[in-house]
């Protein structure tokens, strides 16, 4: 009988997704977290249904400080990881790839320069 792989975060399932999460995460907990990567996360709502965003909105309402996850204590950081996380596979496989690129280089400028351009 072939074993499950469990994953423990929904953004396990995608090794680009996670890797770009991870990276974000250790930028965040550095305190070198731009604020135009949050920016570039938020921009994703243009791919996500209304309603969609206002439940999502009205959950970082609900959780903003109160979470367990590494992102519930930043609202900006909250409601961009949130929005990412209800969009679809493609846009955040997307979105992953150039947020890894530019933490990668940790160039700010180049998460204003992506998004622009779509």
């Amino acid at each position: 009988m072939a074993e499950q792989k469990q994953f423990r975060r929904w953004y396990d399932k995608d090794p680009l997704l996670r890797e770009a999460l991870e990276l974000l995460k250790l930028k965040s907990e550095d305190g070198n977290s731009e604020d135009s990567t949050s920016e570039f996360i938020i921009k994703l709502q243009q791919e996500v249904a209304k309603d969609v965003i206002d439940s999502v909105y009205d959950m970082v309402t609900k959780y903003a400080g109160k979470g367990n996850r590494w992102y519930d204590n930043d609202p900006v950081m909250l409601k961009a990881v949130e929005l990412l996380r209800v969009a679809p596979p493609e846009t955040q496989r997307t979105a992953a790839l150039k947020l890894l690129t530019a933490l990668e280089m940790n160039n700010s400028d180049e998460l204003a320069d992506t998004t622009e351009n779509e």
